[in-house]
């Protein structure tokens, strides 16, 4: 088994070749995780599209320069689309819940009949068809909706890192999705709960079982999203570029970034058909019967999603559990570390930065008396581990980026319920974002991405999200001059969030409430460059065997940065809405431009990083454990 072109996998006694110019690796065949899918259990379809016409690797000539060859998307198979079902399934129950969190929080139950917005229904907290008419329950104000939002998105970011655990290491990621589904089914049916009529009008006893709820679902929640996505392209055989001749006699390489990339998006775009129709018809159903309709029906359809699961159990690509691959990785970091560490930040950057850092890690610069025994990998998957921290360093900026998207589902809605809505639910407007992605993502995808390519600009994974960083900065900034009109024309001024007629209803600032549509455009592209990516990073960057974990560390940024905005959440009301925009436009931008000049450097390896070799790791046992050894295999150099 060829790894990292000079080493051969093997077990046994690790003798020493430091006085020949060869190199013999240190894993062992026994219990080894391949990193390569097995073509023998792929479908007879998928063995022939990897076969036909393949001519190897490309050479560097053929990868850049000008005699580079086109770079072509891998076909995809069926079984893709059908776990896309699943993340669409799940997005529509969990958009079209959160959807509600808002007005559920922020506004109290209408006022019985007939006191209150025509319309209304007091004991299911609809409120009606009427033009200002805000559906509510426990009334508890915008800086406890606001609040209770960023702890849900703060308990939801935080668990996939539980969930990648428990993929990654023992259950492997298709068990994980299935217990992840059953456990957020039963949250959904907590909600469902809080809002009937009996317990809905008990303000307390509401808030107990809502909040109950938000947690249960959220734990089935966290469990499920590091875990599709990486299951969805492990569907994909192609692992590295390779070179193909099509029927026409051109050479191309079929990528597996670009694979990737096609896949991710179209995956983004299942969940915003997802999100988009989940938020319009459970609004909707808020509005006009109640919360109790709008928690039931994205839990009916949840259901279906068991049935798709079990009717992929044979047909799905499932990458095992590895075992203690992460405790192991965190082993050769700091192996790594050792002589390198300083109290001098200028030093411990120097020691670090030096180019020989992960090379001390590699068994093959290792005496074999001086190799610990948890040693059980090879070289090429120690650079697959660097790859993979290096990844995680990439996501380190991203809470920046996620505080301008959290606006997205706490105070611009919040915003929109102080604007002229002519009938318009509030909470329906940010619906602008997904169906500008359902527009977008194709466009970007088949036109804007091939277009540059066509003309030699490499749109490189740490340029879009670059460029995801700056365009939620411009939509803080269109939210903000917003924000002052609506201040500047309200009726109550600055304390325009508590500004009611005697009837309960909203008295608004005399502006359209689609004036808001350019921060909802913004944040979509800024999505498809920015969070999209974030998916194809993870997934292209980690180690085959932890995949999971790297994806629950992109997610957990998310939990960083709704901490962070736990801690801004005063802004979060008026008179200082403004600030609060403004606060986050300048941490966007900021972000942006610090995240490319620190990554401009991992931009350039990018081929490089990509078709690294796989490497072989003994995920749970050292081969010093091992009774009966093989003998080493020798490849010379």
């Amino acid at each position: 088994m060829p790894v990292d072109s000079m080493e051969t996998v093997q077990a046994g006694v690790l003798h020493d070749m430091s006085s020949a110019p060869r190199r013999v690796s240190v894993v062992a065949d026994k219990n080894t995780q391949r990193a390569s899918v097995d073509e023998s259990k792929l479908p007879i379809a998928v063995r022939a599209s990897i076969s036909e016409g393949l001519d190897g690797e490309p050479t560097p000539a053929e990868l850049a320069g000008p005699d580079a060859l086109r770079r072509v998307s891998a076909p995809i198979p069926i079984s893709v689309y059908t776990v896309a079902f699943v993340e669409l399934c799940e997005r529509f129950s969990y958009y079209g819940t959160q959807v509600l969190y808002a007005n559920f929080v922020n506004h109290s139950l209408p006022l019985p009949a007939p006191d209150g917005p025509p319309g209304s229904i007091h004991n299911t907290g609809a409120g009606g068809g009427s033009d200002q008419g805000i559906s509510g329950a426990l009334g508890q104000g915008s800086q406890a909706a606001n609040g209770i939002n960023t702890f849900n998105t703060f308990w939801v970011y935080c668990v996939p890192l539980l969930g990648a655990y428990l993929a990654d290491e023992h259950w492997g990621r298709y068990k994980t999705i299935c217990i992840s589904i059953a456990i957020a089914i039963l949250g959904h049916i907590i909600l469902v709960l809080s809002a009937i009529p009996p317990i809905i009008v008990n303000e307390k006893a509401c808030f107990a079982v809502f909040m109950l709820g938000v947690i249960i679902m959220g734990l089935g929640t966290g469990g499920f999203k590091p875990n599709i996505a990486p299951l969805i392209v492990e569907q994909i055989p192609y692992a590295r570029a390779t070179v193909k001749t099509l029927p026409s006699g051109e050479r191309v390489i079929v990528d597996p970034i670009i694979t990737q990339s096609r896949i991710y998006h179209y995956f983004y775009l299942f969940i915003n058909i997802g999100a988009l129709v989940g938020q319009i018809g459970m609004v909707y159903a808020e509005k006009y019967v109640g919360f109790w309709l709008a928690f039931a029906l994205p839990t009916i359809l949840f259901c279906v999603t068991p049935g798709v699961m079990w009717w992929g159990r044979k047909r799905y690509q499932q990458a095992p559990p590895a075992g203690s691959v992460v405790s192991k990785s965190f082993k050769v970091l700091f192996f790594a570390l050792k002589g390198r560490w300083s109290i001098n930040p200028l030093s411990m950057w120097r020691n670090t930065h030096n180019g020989t850092l992960w090379e001390a890690a590699k068994p093959s610069n290792i005496a074999p008396e001086n190799r610990p025994v948890w040693m059980t990998f090879d070289d090429a998957w120690v650079d697959e581990v660097r790859r993979g921290f290096a990844a995680c360093s990439v996501f380190a900026w991203y809470p920046l980026y996620w505080l301008a998207y959290g606006q997205l589902t706490n105070n611009f809605t919040n915003q929109a319920g102080t604007m002229t809505l002519n009938g318009v639910p509030n909470d329906v407007v940010n619906n602008l974002d997904p169906i500008a992605l359902v527009l977008f993502i194709p466009i970007c995808d088949s036109f804007l991405y091939p277009g540059l390519r066509k003309m030699g600009f490499r749109f490189t994974a740490i340029k879009k999200i670059t460029a995801g960083f700056w365009l939620a900065a411009a939509a803080m900034i269109w939210a903000a001059v917003v924000q002052y009109y609506i201040y500047k024309t309200s009726p109550c001024g600055s304390e325009a969030n508590n500004c009611f007629n005697e009837d309960g209803t909203v008295n608004p600032a005399p502006i359209n409430v689609w004036a808001q549509t350019g921060c909802y455009v913004l944040v979509a592209f800024s999505e498809i460059f920015a969070s999209i990516t974030s998916l194809e990073y993870a997934f292209s960057k980690a180690p085959r065997n932890m995949r999971s974990l790297i994806q629950a560390v992109a997610l957990f940024t998310n939990a960083i940065s709704a901490a962070i905005a736990e801690a801004l959440n005063p802004l979060a009301g008026d008179p200082l809405l403004i600030w609060n925009y403004g606060v986050f436009a300048v941490l966007s931008f900021l972000g942006g431009v610090f995240f490319i000049w620190q990554f401009w450097g991992l931009d350039q390896e990018e081929d490089e990083l990509n078709n690294l070799p796989e490497g072989q790791v003994v995920a749970t046992k050292d081969v010093e454990n091992y009774d009966n050894e093989p003998a080493p295999r020798e490849i010379k150099e």
